[in-house]
């Protein structure tokens, strides 16, 4: 054996003791630390863990081989000495996590809490921790291959404070998608950058509504009460569907207008439009009727309900199906009416996706490769 071959394997070998020990230091350098700072010092301790295995890897002769043995033989060490907690799944995770967010904290940061052990590093994120989630979020956000929808995603969860469910469910309802298709194309740009905001009527619309928590079966008969009933009994999960700022008033309002009496199926006030939002349910095709019933409601609540610091009321028609051609020639451009189709089950999330990417194509005329 040459002596370029020997000396090659006692530095490889250096390196993985120092990887080993450093490791240690690290792990019992983070358990030793505040209480209050554990979720910000795990997500530290798991980025720079990340770190050093993929700098690690790099410096491996035959990389693929040897990338992987970091991982196994850092699994062994690690739990040999903790007993448990850093399986090689959970290794992998680290590393993944330092490559998609390796931007947010500098080598700088990493030397100061890794290697100084210093608690100062927390004042060193002048705008605040880089990561605002717990570690189980982020292993379900790393998922998420494309940065804009991911962005997006992590901004809402901690803005709303969604639960690792919560955040499930929005994902695998294709709420980015669903938001995005509502859209103009400079919006969705700020989707990313500021996640969901609601400043106009237009803001609160998703296309479609996704109520598969109802347990209703598509394909079944059912009526409008039966729906509103079955929306009532689930009336929390379907406030967080709706979005942003709302408060439940009434189902069946009725109001009184030249002897006659109507009924708006729903009433809600969104605190943060500072306005009423009525509902109505259709479970059939959407006619210019219903479009021209729920404008007359709008209406009246406008002139006989709303305060004079209140902002005009907004009417959404849930329907089975709609056609977009119909809403257009029927109602006002300035109408606060507005339609959206409801499904009974998960969107396909790969169908929607298609959908996003095509539409801005079109709006783009093709100049534009912004990724989706």
């Amino acid at each position: 054996m040459s002596e370029s071959i020997i000396e090659s394997g006692k530095q490889i070998e250096m390196t993985i003791t120092s990887l080993y020990r450093n490791s240690v230091e690290l792990i019992n350098y983070a358990r030793n630390i505040s209480v209050r700072q554990v979720n910000m010092i795990q997500l530290m301790t798991f980025f720079t863990l990340g770190k050093w295995i993929v700098e690690e890897q790099q410096n491996g002769e035959n990389r693929a081989k040897y990338g992987k043995q970091v991982i196994i033989g850092l699994s062994e060490y690690l739990n040999g000495q903790f007993g448990k907690g850093f399986s090689e799944d959970t290794l992998k995770n680290a590393r993944k996590f330092y490559l998609t967010y390796k931007e947010r904290i500098s080598d700088e940061a990493v030397e100061l809490f890794a290697v100084k052990k210093s608690e100062t590093v927390f004042s060193f994120f002048k705008n605040g921790n880089p990561f605002t989630l717990p570690w189980s979020h982020y292993l379900l956000l790393m998922r998420i291959k494309n940065d804009s929808e991911r962005s997006f995603y992590e901004i809402e969860a901690a803005r709303e404070n969604w639960s690792i469910r919560t955040l499930q469910r929005q994902y695998n309802s294709s709420l980015y998608e669903r938001i995005a298709l509502s859209r103009n194309k400079d919006k969705i740009l700020e989707l990313a950058e500021q996640g969901q905001i609601v400043t106009q009527p237009s803001d609160i619309m998703k296309q479609p509504t996704v109520l598969e928590f109802l347990g209703m079966e598509e394909k079944a008969e059912y009526s409008e009460t039966e729906l509103e009933t079955a929306i009532i009994d689930k009336l929390q999960t379907f406030l967080l569907e709706l979005g942003k700022g709302y408060l439940f008033e009434a189902r069946q309002k009725r109001f009184t207008f030249d002897e006659d009496n109507f009924y708006v199926d729903l009433v809600f006030y969104n605190r943060l439009l500072r306005c009423y939002v009525l509902i109505d349910l259709k479970t059939d095709k959407l006619t210019h009727q219903d479009l021209g019933q729920m404008q007359m409601y709008v209406n009246f609540f406008d002139r006989y309900r709303k305060l004079s610091d209140e902002n005009p009321t907004i009417g959404i028609l849930l329907c089975k199906e709609k056609n977009d051609a119909l809403v257009e020639i029927t109602l006002p451009k300035d109408s606060n009416v507005f339609a959206s189709q409801y499904a009974l089950y998960l969107p396909d999330k790969k169908e929607l996706q298609k959908k996003l990417a095509q539409w801005i194509e079109e709006e783009t005329g093709g100049m534009d490769e912004t990724t989706v």
